[in-house]
């Protein structure tokens, strides 16, 4: 699987799995398409991945990926943001074609983000 990390989002998720409840688990992202920007996605810190999920190791974080999001997260950069206006991983695809509504002016294209407000507790 071609994915890449970002040091920032390694760190980023590097935490959120220490600071769990399962601080041995894993990073479980869950990508699905749909958006304005193409990526819409959620994740949760799991003991053990999934049936049909597979474990992506990249630096020092481990990756639970659902088949789905194996195939949309292809060729993808992942990174995270910390700004005052935003902050949680945002993606970033070169294949992503610019999306067509008005409510995406000034947003780059192929970058798609989730809030850390986005996490569930199991």
């Amino acid at each position: 699987m071609n994915l890449t990390i970002t040091p920032a989002a390694e760190k980023f998720i590097s935490r959120m799995v220490r600071f769990s409840t399962e601080p041995a688990g894993g990073f479980r992202l869950s990508v699905t398409a749909g958006g304005c920007s193409g990526l819409s996605s959620e994740f949760t810190v799991e003991a053990s991945p999934m049936p049909g999920d597979s474990v992506v190791e990249s630096g020092s974080v481990k990756l639970f990926l659902p088949a789905e999001s194996r195939l949309l997260l292809d060729g993808v950069t992942v990174d995270f943001v910390d700004t005052p206006t935003r902050s949680g991983l945002t993606f970033f695809d070169p294949k992503a074609v610019p999306c067509g509504c008005s409510s995406s002016s000034g947003t780059e294209s192929g970058v798609a983000s989730v809030s850390i407000s986005s996490i569930k507790r199991n």
